[in-house]
């Protein structure tokens, strides 16, 4: 997958591409439906997706609560994996946040990437202030020679299937329910990091990961499926994750920490994708290491049988 950020300079190679446009955060199935539109619309035309970063929410409202499902990095491997051949991730600025909703058709659409038709969903909108709608891109892909189709919202068992259904899932440990609308386990991506050794000396080694910019599920104690994605320990693995601030040992930052079963080796560095499969608690704060010691046996027991069954 070739990513594009630059719409003004854009290599012959990379235009003409039928593309899905949106944000995509957690590249969920209403996103995976209006992806399979671009890909049906045009199959001899590269598949393409468009989308934004920072995302235009952040850009507006840079000091508001983090509320991303997944890193640009975790979104552009998701996509890749679906098959996209062409991601034009536009540098959401001052001078494309400023375009009007016709400026942006011509402008970006039509002369700076060559898109031969996109897709959209039914509550799409852009341009200044947000005032062009789904409806309006259909009348100025007419004028200006580009296809658009209009993707239905999706409802799924769990609801209408959207980030901000999915962040409320995981806000309130559902994450079962959040992966019945994603398609796939929640996932939380990064490199591990260097962390206070505590579950060592505990004899519950965890790989320590920021959520830094992340919406961050219900805090507590999971059961999780594990990636590691790069280094010499790659494969995949079960185990069990605590999320949170660590209140056994004082004001800490929230961050997640993951023991895997079965597992010896060093993973500093290494890229780890933590799948959330079902919350089994909140975090305790316990009387002393040993009732510690006792409950994270439990979780592990707990998680290991879940694991097991899927």
């Amino acid at each position: 997958m070739r990513i594009i950020r630059d719409y003004q300079y854009v290599k012959p190679e990379d235009r003409g591409a039928s593309a899905a446009i949106g944000n995509f955060d957690g590249v969920h199935l209403g996103h995976r439906s209006v992806i399979e539109l671009a890909r049906k619309a045009a199959p001899d035309a590269p598949l393409g997706v468009m989308t934004f970063e920072p995302h235009p929410r952040q850009y507006f409202a840079p000091d508001a609560p983090p509320f991303r499902l997944m890193s640009r990095e975790a979104k552009a491997t998701r996509l890749a994996k679906l098959g996209v051949e062409r991601l034009y991730e536009m540098n959401f600025n001052a001078a494309l946040a400023g375009l009007t909703p016709e400026g942006f058709a011509r402008g970006v659409i039509r002369d700076g990437l060559g898109l031969r038709h996109v897709v959209v969903g039914a509550d799409f909108c852009f341009g200044r202030g947000r005032k062009g709608t789904a409806e309006d891109l259909v009348r100025f892909g007419e004028d200006m020679g580009f296809g658009v189709t209009i993707a239905r919202i999706l409802e799924g068992e769990a609801g209408r299937v959207s980030s901000t259904n999915i962040r409320q899932a995981l806000s309130d440990g559902r994450p079962g329910d959040a992966a019945t609308m994603l398609g796939h386990w929640h996932r939380i991506e990064g490199r591990v990091i260097g962390g206070e050794q505590r579950g060592r000396e505990l004899g519950y080694p965890t790989a320590n990961m920021s959520i830094d910019g992340l919406h961050p599920p219900k805090h507590g104690v999971y059961a999780v499926l594990v990636d590691v994605q790069d280094g010499p320990h790659k494969g995949s693995y079960h185990g069990a994750a605590s999320l949170g601030v660590r209140p056994m040992f004082g004001e800490n930052k929230a961050n997640l920490e993951t023991f895997l079963f079965d597992f010896t080796g060093d993973l500093y560095g290494a890229t780890l994708s933590v799948g959330l499969v079902q919350y089994l608690r909140p975090e305790l704060k316990f009387d002393g290491l040993d009732a510690l010691i006792t409950q994270m046996d439990a979780d592990c027991a707990e998680a290991r049988s879940i694991l097991a069954a899927l």
